[in-house]
């Protein structure tokens, strides 16, 4: 499995970052823990739907995203809140879209970062059509797709991964293999020793990452854009890390696995091992910490009273987003709503 940074902080390689972008990639994993925290606490006040916990899953999200260019597309998860904002979908209007309002999906101009799906893994197979629309313009943009270890197991993964391979669609498969599709844990998904194996099926590269190093997950992932890039198609990363807390805010972990576990995967926390590699440079402090977690809570409570300010849809809406032109059955249902 191939890793840089290990977890009491040192270094097994020579790191392709600056101190400066490594203190950047650390500043946006603890904004991105931060609104993940401020989440929970507003779904438990009811002021969000369901929400799915990214703890312990930054580096994947925030290392991934670091690696792209500006107009890559990406499709993630509705886990992949990291992700999604590294890649310039706004905290606004992530948070707009938990409250149950569809208008949280739409994006600023600009912005190629499709909503969070909630279909698992049917998001793949519209980045490989984003791909491969790019390929055929002609252009160097690639698309990354995240998704989870239980992704793995449904048809459109299937799909995604052939399709992708045969047209070498300049596509990048994130598999964030968190150990847990719920309470169904990976050994018991596949017969696979890794996931990454599966990438030999389908006749493309596939990597074995340490999730909870942001470093390597930049790396594994600025090379396989660079492939695709070249025109050398599609390549699988799987990106082994750890969901620290529940599936959702609707479930409960303890009655499906063993805190020693969890015990043992929060000494691998991703933030912990870069503040302790920023530590042993000089360049981490409690107040610079502060300074940080300070910051990043005014900008997302920004984003918050934003959303929160937003007046609630009128019921006519939910047909104008339908299609471009509405078809003569949805204009009679609409005209029925308006009396």
């Amino acid at each position: 499995m191939f890793n840089l940074i290990n977890p009491d902080g040192t270094v097994r390689d020579r790191l392709p970052v600056t101190l400066e972008e490594m203190k950047r990639l650390y500043a946006d994993m603890v904004e991105a823990r931060v609104y993940d925290d401020k989440s929970i606490a507003m779904q438990r006040q009811g002021r969000l739907a369901t929400y799915a916990p990214f703890r312990g899953q930054e580096a994947a999200q925030i290392g991934a995203a670091a690696a792209l260019q500006a107009g890559d597309w990406v499709a993630g998860t509705y886990r992949d809140a990291a992700l999604n904002w590294k890649a310039g979908y706004p905290w606004r209007l992530l948070i707009l879209g938990r409250t149950g309002d569809e208008r949280g999906g739409q994006l600023p101009e600009g912005v190629n970062v499709l909503p969070p799906s909630i279909t698992v893994g049917g998001h793949m197979i519209h980045a490989v059509g984003l791909a491969w629309a790019e390929k055929l313009k002609g252009t160097d943009r690639i698309a990354l797709t995240s998704f989870g270890d239980g992704a793995t197991s449904e048809g459109d993964f299937h799909e995604a991964m052939n399709f992708a391979a045969v047209y070498e669609t300049p596509t990048i498969f994130l598999c964030q293999n968190n150990g847990w599709a719920i309470s169904y844990p990976v050994e018991e998904q596949t017969r696979s020793e890794t996931i990454a194996d599966k990438a030999v099926a389908y006749g493309m590269p596939g990597i074995r990452v340490d999730g909870n190093d942001v470093v390597a997950v930049l790396v594994a992932v600025r090379e396989a854009a660079d492939r695709a890039r070249r025109g050398l198609g599609p390549t699988l990363i799987e990106a082994v890390t750890y969901r620290m807390g529940p599936h959702t805010t609707a479930d409960d972990p303890g009655r499906y696995r063993d805190e020693a576990q969890v015990a043992e995967w929060e000494r691998l926390d991703p933030l912990v091992r870069v503040r302790k590699l920023l530590e042993r440079s000089g360049a981490w402090s409690q107040g610079w910490q502060d300074d940080l977690e300070r910051e990043a809570s005014s900008r997302i409570e920004e984003a918050v009273a934003w959303a929160e300010s937003v007046p609630p849809p009128e019921p006519a809406d939910m047909f104008a987003r339908m299609f471009a032109e509405m078809t003569p059955n949805l204009r009679e249902q609409a005209r029925e709503i308006h009396g």
